[in-house]
């Protein structure tokens, strides 16, 4: 890692190292019936490729300040297109794939994007039904798409250009693989190119990001290249990742944490593999055996409850004395050092060796009864030395790795030593589960506004329920309230087009209203307990604070998702949405009957099981927190369906919007319900 200023200074540096392997992809097409294969890309072709589309941009009159739209999954061509964008000293505009075409429609019309790179078919038809766009000019297509020809007609401008994108569309269509045909031959480095490069400065802008719109309307964040570098320059530096490390991408790179991990980690001089689709996620850790894993709180939620689900039985008692035997480890697993035994075991051992070192001395008789005493001494003495064997922490440990931490490990590749998340609050069940089967996991924390780290455990500064250190270049404070205020080098510039919105986002002074409330502790950890937004105030004016009680719920293997109502009401209720697939599996070995999950969800004895859950939870409660009612939806919410943001975080509004009658129906009889 060095020190930059901008993100093209990265750009420079990544690709001139020549013949060192950069990228990893798949092309699954190579053989229908393989395994994925796996290809690299070198510096000198990454180098090559983004001049290759950064000269056609260029043509196209794409110049400072223009906005190119990106809606792809994590592949090669992502990275291309916008280190070629950021070249030409324009601005990127990358775009989630689970947007809607009317959503798509708003973002490329607020930012005035004037081209648009999409991976496929399918996100094509998003934009052709996406509405007027009269900024847009052209569209590309990294994929090949049905009607796509090479042979050029009278309506199109090039050889790779396909017809109109849509009628009332003025922008023509081009084959990205035909844009950059001749990029083999540009891998040689090329003064010009790289004078032109580095024209960017710290202060200009790179990139604009929409956040989710958990909210409301979505926004533009804008990041300048100075933003981006000043969090790149740091975020890693403890980690010591080198060239021997592998990661694979597949968090969305239009969510800005993936995009600063895949720039710092490229700095870094790891290989990135990028992983298109999560439901390949799996094949891709057999196949690559990453060294990194670094994922949003809802993923490792999913492995939890997979590894969960599958112990029944014989395993499933296995299981739970294997979570024993690493709970007794979770402080040594924590400080990242291995099992050490009790001092009494020690004691025990070493009163072992005396008896051993006396029994040579013990009076060997001649007669078969003095034998038949020394050898049953003997028995007694390997009996005592295998239950040392067993009472040592260390080889319980051992045998419980063996048999159950290990085949966890082995479905992250079998090679992962750094475990990493971010996006949303980990939460402290999940932490301390993953601690207990031998993995720590590093918590982040940041917004898109903050480019976006604020703080992050490391290797040698971890708390677990924290998210770490504050950056050294993130200065910190917190409001009357609680809410956590900073200011520093990676703050953003404000929201695109909305000038009101952004002043509204700080502080007279000049601080950043994160809209979280936090704390320190006096070793400088920070924790985040909530959205400032998101506290429920009860009617008895007691503030609930929702999401680590939704956690707590989220860390059952029945639970998928959970709500947390109450706001100016007498008391919390829940709503949950299950996770169906181990709901629907409980069912049928229980003897539930159903015949659809409506059905099953209103079921007594499912609700009864549900209603357990929640008692245990109001067990960890303060009285005033406690869950009092509960409604066990049919749907398993998701981005499709929207009821969470592209970074797997919970749109409130939007689900108590949705469930308006269900929630109406906890408080029907509120004013004589017991509080």
């Amino acid at each position: 890692m060095w020190e930059i200023k901008t993100i093209n200074e990265a750009f420079l540096g990544i690709s001139g190292r020549g013949n060192k392997r950069v990228w990893l992809w798949f092309d699954a097409a190579a053989d229908a019936e393989a395994e994925l294969q796996w290809k690299p890309v070198t510096a000198a072709e990454m180098y090559g490729r983004v001049r290759a589309l950064a000269g056609v941009l260029a043509g196209w009159g794409v110049g400072k300040g223009d906005r190119v739209a990106l809606l792809s999954e994590n592949r090669w061509e992502w990275p291309v297109t916008d280190f070629a964008v950021l070249a030409l000293g324009a601005v990127d505009v990358p775009l989630y794939l689970t947007l809607t075409p009317e959503q798509v429609g708003y973002m490329l019309r607020d930012s005035g994007a004037k081209v648009a790179v999409v991976s496929n078919a399918e996100m094509l038809e998003k934009v052709r039904a996406a509405g007027e766009l009269p900024a847009l000019e052209h569209v590309v297509v990294m994929d090949q798409w049905e009607g796509y020809s090479e042979e050029p007609t009278s309506q199109k401008r090039d050889p790779s250009a396909s017809s109109g994108l849509a009628m009332g569309h003025p922008a023509t269509t081009h084959s990205f693989s035909a844009l950059i045909k001749d990029a083999a031959a540009l891998q040689a480095r090329d003064a010009a190119f790289d004078a032109k490069v580095r024209e960017a400065r710290p202060e200009d802008l790179a990139t604009i990001i929409y956040t989710s719109g958990t909210t409301g309307e979505p926004k533009g964040v804008m990041l300048t290249h100075g933003n981006l570098a000043s969090n790149i320059s740091l975020s890693t530096k403890p980690f010591g990742f080198c060239e021997k490390d592998t990661c694979i991408s597949f968090l969305p790179l239009s969510h800005v944490t993936a995009r600063h991990l895949d720039y710092a980690l490229m700095c870094d001089e790891t290989t990135l593999a990028y992983c298109p689709k999560f439901d390949h996620i799996r094949e891709a850790m057999k196949a690559v055996r990453p060294t990194i894993f670094v994922a949003v709180p809802r993923v490792y939620e999913k492995i939890r409850q997979g590894v969960e689900g599958k112990s029944h039985g014989v395993k499933k008692r296995v299981f739970r004395w294997a979570l024993g035997v690493g709970q007794k480890c979770r402080s040594a697993t924590l400080a990242g050092a291995k099992p050490r035994n009790s001092d009494r075991y020690h004691a025990a051992k070493y009163l072992g060796f005396l008896i051993l070192a006396a029994s040579l001395f013990f009076p060997r008789a001649v007669t078969q009864q003095g034998r038949n005493l020394f050898g049953l001494f003997y028995l007694l003495l390997v009996a005592y030395f295998l239950f040392l064997f067993f009472i040592s922490l260390k080889s319980r440990w051992w045998l419980a790795d063996k048999l159950v931490f290990s085949k966890i490990r082995e479905a992250f590749g079998g090679r992962v030593q750094t475990f990493v998340s971010g996006g949303a609050p980990l939460g402290m069940d999940t932490a301390e589960w993953f601690a207990d089967v031998g993995i720590r996991i590093l918590e982040g924390y940041g917004l898109t506004e903050t480019s976006p780290v604020i703080g992050l455990n490391t290797p040698q500064k971890y708390r677990i329920g924290t998210v770490g250190p504050v950056l050294g270049n993130v200065e910190v404070r917190f409001a009357a309230d609680g809410e956590l205020e900073v200011r520093g080098p990676s703050v953003f510039r404000g929201y695109w087009n909305k000038p009101k919105e952004t002043a509204e986002s700080f502080t007279e002074d000049g601080w950043l209203k994160t809209g979280d409330i936090g704390k320190i502790d006096a070793d400088g950890f920070l924790s985040i307990t909530d959205r400032k937004k998101e506290l429920l105030k009860t009617s008895g004016g007691k503030l609930i604070a929702p999401q680590p009680i939704e956690n707590k719920l989220k860390a059952h293997v029945l639970v998928g998702n959970a709500a947390l109502v109450g706001d100016k009401h007498k008391f919390a209720c829940v709503l949950i949405s299950p996770n169906l697939a181990v709901l629907e599996s409980w069912a049928r070995v229980k003897g539930v009957p159903f015949t659809e999950r409506k059905d099953l969800v209103k079921h007594e004895r499912v609700l009864a099981r549900y209603q357990r859950i929640v008692n245990e939870v109001n067990a960890t409660l303060a009285p005033f927190e406690s869950i009092k009612r509960i409604a066990v939806v049919a749907e398993e919410w998701s981005i499709e369906t929207d009821e969470l943001t592209p970074s797997m975080k919970l749109k409130r509004r939007v689900v108590e919007k949705k469930y308006a009658a269900e929630i109406a129906a906890f408080y029907q009889d509120e004013a004589t319900a017991a509080g």
